[in-house]
């Protein structure tokens, strides 16, 4: 296992290698973290029922699932990050908003992370404010710098002793006698909005899910790309969220602060659990750090044909994302959710159009026939702009806004609702639109 020298440029076939089998263990063993689990205690704390959680975090799941697993598919065909083939519906530099878009967010989600696990390494290694999110940052960039094959491994065996800690989970706490779950009741705004957010988990991949399959060969069918990554990403989001909202419905305390209470429960074990723990969100910290690298490398490499980032210009970028994601996440200390947790739910929003767009792309007009090389290329056959698809990349957004619901803002669709769902115009609505505009352009 070597230091990565790929990056944003194409996998060649010599270097293609794995089985799609990795797929389900990286996705299922970043899947089964605190965070996730979180998620799932959502809806049975506005009110819900366990049973009405558990199918709505079903169905939440599913649709991301499927959404996330079709760009999946992708980069085993065309070898390149899935960023990067975004130059094909947007052009080459037109490519640079959605490339943002995907910087931004990620390095949010870092200070998030950096943010939640800080309180965990104080208790483990007496790390103070200052120093937990700085030592968790720079472990970050450490394991991100090596790259593909590194991250795939910890993912193999995080699947593993993450699975064991979540199923002793269960069985100390079903040991301790018959479980009581806490009066809910179906709320249907609360449904949908735990919809929304189970679905909006499993959206977030979307920009950098293929980027962990474009080492696979080229031969590796579609099909089971798609499945082996949709199942573990299922299975790990699922069954991670549905243990949240059991957690929330039977066991206050533990819902109450699971990254203390959960070790506490393996007595003398504690401390390995911990740093079992830990770990799961440096998974999550560096899948996003190493992905949000090739979205800024790719805004950067996109007003010049450059087709390769050496490893200095890796770690500097690198390094330089989570310094500011660090930063965030000290500044904002204690009040990280109150203060981001609105940003994020809207750079999620400007991703998802972008999300319908490179699928109906992909599928239903080119049916996977790229010229690789022409993404790399200023004057080449995606320009350096397609204004048609900025177009309705932007009007996508605004068709969005009368079903956002954040503190600043809530539309119309959404208070008569009473809950948020502008994801589902945004998928919707380009997805309808892009195709018929982009195949009479391309016929023209």
């Amino acid at each position: 296992m070597a230091i990565e020298t790929r990056s944003i440029s194409f996998i060649p076939e010599t270097e293609r290698y794995g089985r799609p089998r990795r797929l389900f263990t990286i996705w299922f063993g970043t899947n089964l973290s605190i965070v996730c689990m979180t998620v799932g205690m959502l809806g049975v704390v506005a009110g819900l029922s366990f049973g009405w959680a558990l199918l709505a975090l079903v169905i939440g799941n599913a649709i991301g699932t499927v959404f996330m697993a079709a760009h999946s598919a992708q980069g085993p065909h065309l070898g390149i990050p899935q960023m990067i083939q975004s130059r094909a519906q947007f052009g080459v530099l037109g490519a640079g908003l959605p490339l943002l878009t995907v910087v931004v967010t990620y390095t949010l989600y870092n200070a998030a992370n950096g943010a939640v696990v800080a309180p965990a390494l104080g208790v483990t290694f007496g790390l103070g404010p200052v120093a937990a999110p700085a030592v968790f940052g720079a472990a970050t960039v450490l394991v991100a710098s090596v790259g593909y094959e590194l991250i795939h491994r910890i993912g193999a065996t995080m699947a593993v002793l993450s699975g064991l800690v979540f199923v002793g989970v269960v069985a100390i706490l079903l040991t301790r006698g018959p479980v009581q779950p806490s009066t809910g009741t179906f709320l249907p705004s609360v449904f949908i909005a735990t919809i929304t957010q189970a679905t909006a988990w499993g959206l977030t991949y979307g920009p950098y899910v293929a980027d962990y399959s474009r080492y696979l060969p080229s031969h590796v069918s579609t099909a089971r790309t798609f499945w082996a990554t949709a199942l573990g990403c299922f299975l790990g989001s699922g069954l991670t969220m549905a243990l949240g909202a059991w957690l929330a419905a039977s066991f206050a305390g533990i819902a109450a602060d699971p990254g203390i209470a959960i070790p506490g429960l393996f007595g003398g074990a504690a401390l390995p659990v911990r740093l079992l723990l830990i770990l799961g969100l440096l998974l999550g910290n560096v899948m996003t750090l190493y992905s949000a690298y090739m979205a800024s490398a790719g805004v950067l490499s996109g007003f010049h044909r450059r087709e390769t980032i050496g490893f200095a210009t890796r770690l500097i970028l690198m390094a330089a994302l989570i310094v500011i994601a660090t930063a965030i996440a000290i500044a904002t200390a204690g009040n990280f959710e109150h203060v981001f947790g609105d940003m994020l739910s809207l750079m999620v929003y400007l991703l998802v159009p972008w999300s319908a767009i490179n699928l109906a792309d992909y599928y239903w007009v080119r049916h996977g026939r790229y010229d690789v090389a022409a993404m790399f290329d200023l004057e080449g056959q995606y320009g350096r702009f397609n204004a048609t698809t900025l177009a309705i990349y932007a009007a996508t957004i605004l068709i969005e806004l009368p079903f956002l619901q954040v503190a600043a803002w809530t539309g119309p669709a959404a208070r008569w609702i009473g809950a948020d769902i502008g994801w589902l115009p945004g998928l919707v609505v380009p997805a309808l639109l892009y195709p018929m505009v982009e195949r009479r352009r391309i016929a023209g």
